[in-house]
């Protein structure tokens, strides 16, 4: 898989540079993207990949349910993939951390109980956003589909976890 004018291409790029282009291929492991700019890949059905990871800040059960083949998209370059010859890309990474827009500015919050486990309730406080609440820190039992009030008491955002606490009645 030899390709001196795409091994160029791909090598020239700098992490942060965005790249638009048109979904070639949804596979189940990643989407493939043919590139506007530079050469075409000569084995795979674009010179850049989007892991399903880096498709989306929010939960997903399908890849086509972010894209669809055919579909203009603008990633975000990650690096350059010397084995496969690709640039490896993130689309998720232009878009809004719904995560950190909503620690920064979130008060009291009425969520519904996702999960129940031994030590406590997860919460689903915004599209795709789940807090926990730990039994010591809950007013009483919760069960899946409870509407209850909390507050976020703590924020690891390294991990991308968040502590909740009751705040009020149920």
């Amino acid at each position: 898989m030899r390709s001196p004018e795409l091994s160029a291409f791909l090598a020239a790029l700098r992490p942060g540079e965005l790249l638009p282009g048109t979904v070639a291929a949804v596979e189940r492991f990643g989407v493939f993207v043919a590139l506007d700019a530079g050469p075409a890949h000569p084995v795979f059905p674009g010179a850049g990949f989007v892991s399903a990871a880096e498709l989306s800040w929010r939960p997903f059960d399908a890849l086509t349910d972010v894209v669809q083949a055919g579909q203009r998209i603008t990633c975000e370059f990650l690096q350059f993939d010397t084995w496969n010859l690709q640039a490896r890309l993130s689309l998720k990474a232009t878009l809004p951390d719904p995560f950190q827009t909503f620690t920064a500015t979130a008060g009291p919050v009425r969520g519904r109980v996702t999960k129940v486990v031994p030590f406590g309730v997860f919460v689903a406080l915004a599209d795709g956003l789940e807090g926990l609440l730990r039994h010591d820190d809950a007013p009483g039992p919760s069960e899946v589909g409870d509407e209850i009030t909390v507050v976020i008491t703590e924020v690891d955002r390294e991990r991308r976890r968040i502590r909740l606490s009751a705040s009020g009645p149920a």
